[in-house]
């Protein structure tokens, strides 16, 4: 006797299914959340920088905007100063999820950073909003540390996806940034999904990038190959040198001011005597 099949579909089909169609929902709801983030980030920035450069003597007060930030991260963000250190930690060795008020702490910080006048990229706020964002799904779905460690990267993909409007570099950057020198593929799907998701939510709110146009590309040439090169190398000592100096300097900050609110103050009070 001959007994059907209760499942017709083969199983290799139906996980790849399954696991399919979680991605696309997860990723989905990543890149609409992250977008809209970061919408309103650019959104923030482009107010903070219009405001500032009409009242320029609120650049006097960047150590008032330094002491509220500060105040801010110790009495509120204690448990997410590490910022992007944080989000390699969890990567590396999984321990708890995220808090979500990083995301809205950095937004704060950067926006606030921006209209005192201070200087703060746009990159470590986009990384860590969408890192933060995208850690709350681990308890909503019930992700193994295997699958966290694409979901993480699926958010970190998406929000520099959608605040510098460069889906691809976005992808590349999430996938390589947590394990130098190598690619996981099983996060292409998911990476690549939520950064254009992401990109294409931040569209939707009607916030504009800004074009850098490049009038002309060099031709390869022996010369120009090993002139980039040469600078490649120079940009590798230049980031480890920066990484060495940022690391020396907070060393001299914490034994200068023991309470952390009093650190941004000393830097934006010295910041007008430094640029001269």
């Amino acid at each position: 006797m001959i007994h059907p099949r209760k499942n017709w579909i083969p199983a290799s089909v139906s996980t790849l299914f399954l696991y399919m169609f979680k991605w696309i929902l997860i990723c989905g709801l990543i890149g609409v959340l992250v977008g809209s983030a970061s919408a309103f980030f650019l959104w923030g920035l482009d107010w903070a920088t219009n405001w500032r450069e009409s009242h320029v003597w609120i650049i006097a007060l960047l150590p008032l905007g330094g002491l509220i930030i500060g105040l801010t991260y110790h009495y509120w963000g204690e448990t997410v100063v590490k910022g992007n250190n944080q989000l390699l930690e969890e990567f590396h060795s999984p321990k708890k999820v995220i808090p979500l008020r990083m995301a809205p702490l950095v937004l704060f910080g950067t926006i606030a950073t921006h209209l005192f006048g201070g200087s703060a990229g746009r990159e470590g706020t986009a990384v860590q909003m969408g890192g933060a964002i995208a850690d709350q799904f681990t308890k909503i779905f019930r992700l193994r540390p295997r699958d966290r460690k694409v979901l993480l990267s699926a958010g970190v993909s998406a929000g520099f996806a959608s605040v510098f409007g460069t889906p691809l570099a976005g992808a590349i950057f999430a996938l390589e940034v947590f394990v130098v020198g190598k690619v996981r593929y099983e996060g292409l799907l998911p990476v690549f999904l939520a950064a254009f998701v992401a990109d294409w939510m931040c569209h939707a709110w009607g916030i504009p990038h800004t074009v850098y146009a490049i009038p002309f590309v060099p031709a390869l040439t022996p010369l120009n190959l090993l002139m980039a090169i040469g600078v490649g190398i120079l940009f590798g000592f230049t980031a480890r040198s920066f990484s060495f100096l940022a690391r020396y300097w907070t060393a001299i900050f914490k034994r200068l001011a023991a309470w952390p609110p009093l650190r941004p103050v000393i830097g934006g009070a010295s910041l007008p005597w430094l640029s001269g």
